[in-house]
Order: C-alpha cells, then structure tokens, then sequence
C-alpha cells in the first residue's frame, strides 16, 4: 500500500482480531500505525527506520506464532433504545418478530473487529448473531448521531450526524468520540461491547474521576475485566481556549474560497478512524513556517482558489507559499516565498489563484487554535478541528520559535498545470485487467470539479475490472487510488477515510501528494511508475 504500508491478507475476521493482537504486542521500531479491517491489517512505517521487507518479515514471523485464542478486550455497556427507523421493517425482512431480533441484538456479546467510516465508528461482530442484514437500497443523507444500525454481519453506532445506509434499529446517548477525553473512542478494537436497552432516555451523568471505569453517557466498562458529503462542521470558531492570552495578530476581511487551520496532521490514529488530515501541500507549510522562524509543524492557514484579505492586528511577519498568487500589503506587491512585514493596521491581500490551487499563509508564532487530538488542523470529513475562517473573525499567534532567517531568495516555481505523478503499484492491481494499468500510466486524466481534501476523482477512461465481487473494507492511506464501479480513479487526500471497499490499483508516492495539491479542477494528471 505505497511506499509506507504493507496489507497483511487473512481468511477472516477472526484471523484479523488474532494477528492484530499478536502485531500489537510487540511492533519493532519504525513500525508507527496498525489498522486492522475485514480481512486485512494495515500496518503502517517509517521508510526512514525500517523496510517494507523487514515488515513483511516480521508479520510473516508473528503470524506464524498467532495463538488461536486472543485474550479478551475490556467490556463495554452501552444503553439504548430499540426505537430506530427501520426496526419493524427489519424485523419483517428477516421473517421474525420485532421482540425477537431486539432479544438478539441485545442477547449477544460483540466484539469490535474494527473501526473506519467515522472517527469511533465500530464495526461489531459476534459469533452468535445469526443475521445476515441487507444495507437500504439508497442510503440516508442524515443520520443522526447515536443511531445503532446494522449491515451484514455487522452492527454499529453512529458517532456523529453521517449520511449512511445501515438499517437504524435503535438508539444510545452514549459518546461514542470525543476528541478531549484521555480515551477519545469509547470503542475501541478488540472491545468487547453488550447493548444494554433502556425504556426512557438515559441521563447524562457527571463525568467521573480518571481510572474510574466509566464516563457519563459514554458507556460503562463492566465486571472488572482488564484491559460521501460531510454534515456541516460543528466546531465554532477560532476561539483558543487553553491560550485566550495569545495575541491577536490578524482580523479576517474576506476568507477566501475555502480557507481552514492546518498544521501536519494527526498521523498514527487509523485505528482509531482518525484521518492523518493536516496540509495537503505538507512542503508548502513547512517552508513558509521555516521562513518565519516557526517549527515546521506550527499551524497555519491552507487558502483553497485564493481571494483571502486581513488587517494586522499587530505588526506581523507572515509568509506565503503554495499555489501562485499575488500577494499585497497595503496595496504593494510583496513577495511569496519570502517572510513580509505586515505593519500594525495594513491591509494584506492574496488574490486568485493563478496557477495551482492551495496557498499556505504562516505567521510567525503559529497559529493558535484548539487542539484536538495532538492537532490543531481542520478535518472536514471528520469535523475535527476549528470551522473555516469567515468574515471578522480574529487569528491569534503563540510564541515563535526562532528568530526569522535570512535568506536573499527561496528557489520556488509555478504549479504546472499538467502534472506528473509517481506511482506504485496497489495491494487489487491484480483485480483488474492487464490492461487496466496500461490505460492508467498512458491517459492523461482530468481533475474533476468533485474534488476536495477528501479526495480527488480524476474523470478519463474507464478501468476495466476483472473481479467485481465486493471487497471487505480494508485499510487506506493518503495516496491510496481506489476504483469505484464506474472505474475512474479516486486518490485520497490527507481528510480521505482510514478505511474503504474499493479496490486500490496503486499507490500514489509521499513526495508525488504534494504535488497533487496543487492540482486544480481542469487540469490534468500523468501517472508515472515510480
């Protein structure tokens, strides 16, 4: 899976609980991130510390010691309420009472295979739900948060308002994520989870002390056991919190077309289906944080087509880099790829995106916002993180990190508006035809309109398919070009879900994802064998 993963392939489910565990014993150095799914585990390293060799080696190695049995995950209660949306049409559906399947779905124990989807989302199992259960023939634009459905062999809660086509058969107040708690998902895989129903909505309860077990509405740990269109974003604003004392250095005037906090991310938290998020353009916010005297990591602003404007609060150093614009100070150029002074009360300008399509302003000090989960970046498909900026609204900076360099010219060139990406090959190439990849390296694809920090679909020839069974979800990585039934590509970008059911032809290289960037809807994208 690129240059940065391997997918480990087993029969089953059970497989997969047996060699995640055995996996997560005792990783070796350089492996940082472990996924597992239906029937793979994805596990994830630094090419900088290890090799996809001595990772192969070393799963190979644990697999063939797996003990049959895994020790038991923690157990978790979660209270609900058998009043979903299609609970009596999944009774009838099934050809039994409506009394029966809540008997069921209560009576079992569950276990978490896996989680994807959404952040906190559990895919559940057990071996002694005896249905097999359709998905609706067009899924809902809305579901709310709370919502227990199920599909095949898996039931599930939704953790936040999703669109999404499982059958709803009940629902919980339970706080299934919650990005500022020490354990942020309250299911994680290999959690051992028990519905437990309820006939009247249950209170919240106060928090309780850490180490104590259990956590208001978010579940209760039991008997002492050990150890497509996102829904809007919910975060309100800039407002820093933990670090209200930070200075004001910019008023937003215009905020652009899509302008959003980004730093590099929160990489390692797949399993949790957490997205890696951050900068899409990683280079261009490491360089202007670098050219202001910030850490590379410092958040800045990602300015999606331009069109941004703010007056200085304070004098303020600031940098821009990424897509070409023109930049302004008080109505005089200044330059990109240079630190600028922004005195006290002047205006700075970022036009329209001449070529490319993602600007990166850093100020120096970085940006000050909440953080959530180690990152103060926004994840648009997840709804972590701080909203896009609007209008009036103030950017506070911390302290710097070192002094600004000096530095005559920074080397920098214009976003090509054909653009060669390196690939390798993907974990389903052999899914499809031989031809397929062919027609992926020689065709010269178009960026689509329906793109965004998700993903980027490519619109060209189609792939043609040889296997069109439905794959298991496994994990994704960003760079990750999946196929969908239409078969033109989809590349995940840095917001893309951690895990999917599309096949993977290939794989885009890390340093190739910045250059894809900066593509924009029109322009065209080669794919070259790295």
């Amino acid at each position: 899976m690129g240059e940065r993963a391997v997918l480990a392939e087993v029969a089953d489910l059970a497989a997969v609980l047996a060699l995640h565990a055995a996996l997560a014993a005792d990783p070796p150095a350089g492996v940082d991130e472990l996924v597992p799914a239906a029937r793979t585990v994805l596990v994830g390293f630094d090419p900088a510390r290890t090799s996809a060799d001595a990772v192969r080696s070393w799963i190979r190695s644990v697999a063939g010691t797996t003990p049959d049995a895994v020790a038991p995950g923690p157990l978790v209660e979660v209270p609900v309420r058998y009043d979903g949306a299609d609970l009596d049409d999944t009774a009838a559906l099934l050809g039994i009472p409506v009394a029966d399947l809540v008997a069921h779905h209560a009576g079992v124990e569950w276990t978490v295979a896996f989680t994807g989807f959404a952040p906190g989302f559990a895919y559940l199992v057990s071996a002694d739900w005896p249905f097999d259960v359709p998905r609706l023939a067009q899924p809902r634009t809305r579901v709310p948060a709370g919502a227990v459905g199920l599909a095949a062999e898996f039931s599930g809660a939704y953790p936040r308002e999703t669109p999404g086509g499982w059958r709803l058969i009940a629902s919980t107040d339970a706080v299934l994520f919650d990005p500022d708690a020490a354990d942020p998902v309250l299911l994680p895989p290999r959690s051992r989870v028990r519905f437990v129903a309820q006939r009247a909505r249950v209170a919240a309860a106060a928090p309780s002390a850490p180490g104590s077990g259990a956590s208001g509405g978010r579940g209760t740990s039991g008997g002492g056991d050990a150890g497509d269109s996102p829904s809007p974003h919910p975060s309100p604003s800039l407002r820093p919190t933990p670090e209200a004392d930070s200075p004001p250095v910019l008023r937003v005037l215009a905020p652009g077309g899509f302008t959003t906090v980004q730093d590099l991310g929160r990489p390692g938290l797949a399993a949790l289906g957490v997205a890696r998020s951050g900068a899409v353009d990683r280079a261009a916010l490491r360089i202007a944080n670098r050219l202001v005297g910030n850490d590379e990591g410092a958040a800045g602003l990602e300015i999606a087509l331009g069109g941004f404007g703010a007056r200085a609060e304070s004098d303020t150093w600031v940098c821009v880099t990424g897509a070409f614009v023109e930049v302004r100070v008080d109505g005089r150029t200044a330059d990109a790829y240079a630190p600028v002074l922004v005195p006290a009360g002047a205006e700075l300008h970022i036009g329209a995106v001449r070529a490319g399509l993602r600007c990166y302003l850093a100020v120096r000090g970085g940006i000050v916002a909440p953080v959530a989960l180690g990152s103060r970046a926004t994840d648009v498909l997840a709804g972590l993180g701080p909203a896009p900026l609007r209008a009036g609204e103030v950017v506070r900076a911390g302290d710097p990190a070192s002094p600004i360099p000096v530095v005559d010219a920074f080397p920098w060139s214009v976003p090509p508006t054909v653009i060669d990406v390196r690939i390798t090959a993907g974990p389903r190439a052999d899914w499809f035809a031989p031809s397929a990849w062919s027609t992926l390296v020689d065709a010269e694809w178009t960026v689509s309109t329906h793109s965004d920090r998700v993903g980027m679909r490519l619109d060209g020839p189609p792939l043609e398919r040889t296997r069109h069974d439905e794959l298991p979800s496994e994990g994704m990585r960003p760079g990750a070009i999946q196929v969908p039934p239409h078969g033109r590509p989809v590349v995940l970008l840095a917001d893309g879900p951690v895990t999917g059911g599309y096949p993977v032809i290939a794989a885009v290289t890390d340093a190739a994802l910045d250059a894809l960037a900066q593509a924009r809807p029109g322009d065209a994208v080669r794919f070259r064998r790295a």
